[in-house]
């Protein structure tokens, strides 16, 4: 079987993007099992390299046929933008424009059919937005760079995926998204993303909102009005959908594998589950996109970049996820065609 060939973005020059990379490419396992292809600036890689001691060649290439893929040499696409001195743990315009292009030229080379996954190291959103962005972060990015308005987050964590109905919202503003359209309308992209990733006839639970389920409408009825009419109505049309289930128990269930995935019903109620049982093992896969995107889910860690301390457990999982899920790459053009 051919290995694919991923690219895997430095993130932010400033923070611990270059270091988790370099970490991941340089061990044996990363062309043992793929094609793996840095994107962002030569001479970054390069100072990571010896912040870390790594016994590591660099590979400046021009262009993705141009890499070698040999074990004890990292291939990174150089795009010129952002020199190898910058301050590490700071907010910096030319970090941000370097973060922004490694981005915008590995979806390209995703959409061109160079590539079969991207692998996205993290982004400062005030260096982005310095460098003159207006995108609140990745998944935002890659929406308008491939055509597409159906993009949702998809954590993965020891074989259960986890979605989520709401995200970026506060609390409040969550809670008034909790409507029966809306939680059907998740229902149903959760299951086709499910579906695109291999689970045939995937069963998937939706999480409660209130305590014990609201308890019949004592402690909210949310449930009563919103999530299990939303459910019923998935399951009238065939979806193996249960719910609601109380939120305290239904990732437990999913990681028992009594479901294949779990619809969480705002941002940190899926997070803390995931990250909880595997901080340094939870992959998040953008779902809704005409690529194969999975990243690490934590920030650029100023605070000890630029130290070696980083730990890389993280993209070590956003990479072999990438490698797994490469196969249903070619379903996710069909499933997601974008604009």
């Amino acid at each position: 079987m051919t290995k694919p060939v991923l690219a895997v973005t430095l993130g932010d020059p400033a923070g611990i993007g270059p270091e988790i990379t370099a970490k991941t490419l340089a061990a044996p396992e990363a062309t043992d099992t793929a094609r793996p292809l840095a994107v962002g600036d030569a001479p970054v890689l390069r100072r990571a390299i010896e912040v870390l001691g790594l016994d590591a060649a660099v590979n400046a290439v021009s262009s993705v046929a141009d890499a070698r893929f040999e074990p004890g040499t990292i291939d990174i696409l150089d795009l010129g933008i952002a020199p190898g001195d910058l301050p590490w743990g700071e907010v910096n315009a030319t970090a941000g424009k370097a973060a922004v292009a490694a981005i915008e030229e590995a979806t390209r080379a995703a959409l061109r059919g160079e590539v079969d996954a991207v692998v996205t190291s993290p982004i400062n959103k005030e260096s982005i937005w310095a460098a003159g962005s207006k995108h609140l972060g990745h998944t935002e990015m890659l929406g308008e760079l491939t055509g597409s308005d159906r993009f949702n987050t998809m954590f993965w964590v020891r074989g259960l995926r986890i979605f989520f109905a709401t995200r970026h919202l506060s609390l409040r503003q969550a809670v008034e998204q909790i409507t029966k359209p809306n939680i059907e309308h998740a229902i149903r992209e959760a299951y086709t993303a499910l579906r695109v990733f291999g689970n045939e006839s995937p069963r998937l639970a939706v999480a409660a909102l209130n305590p014990h389920g609201g308890e019949g409408g004592k402690f909210g009825d949310e449930e009563i009005v919103a999530i299990a009419p939303a459910v019923e109505a998935a399951k009238a049309d065939g979806l193996d959908v249960s719910g609601p289930i109380p939120a305290d128990s239904v990732f437990h269930q999913g990681l028992e594998g009594r479901y294949d995935g779990v619809l969480s019903l705002y941002h940190d109620q899926g997070h803390i589950a995931s990250k909880t049982v595997d901080f340094h093992g939870t992959v998040s896969v953008t779902v809704g996109l005409p690529i194969l995107r999975t990243s690490v889910d934590h920030g650029t860690a100023f605070d000890i970049a630029g130290t070696g301390r980083a730990e890389h457990g993280t993209m070590v999982a956003a990479f072999r996820a990438a490698v797994d899920l490469a196969p249903y790459a070619p379903r996710l053009r069909e499933a997601y065609p974008g604009r």
